[in-house]
């Protein structure tokens, strides 16, 4: 692959599968579902949404 003109990269991510990252998600998913703000995203993703994909 280095001859291809590519090189190898280390990324570190959140490791999903602790009980402090699940937590933490569950958190900060009941606080969106509490906002307004977020019900009128998710309101405006819904209208343009392509509902039609194959």
């Amino acid at each position: 692959m280095r001859r291809k003109g590519l090189r190898p990269v280390q990324a570190w991510v959140p490791d999903t599968r602790t009980d402090v990252f699940i937590s933490e998600c569950r958190r900060q998913a009941r606080l969106a579902a509490r906002s307004a703000q977020e019900k009128l995203a998710l309101d405006f993703i819904s209208e343009i949404a392509d509902r039609d994909c194959t």
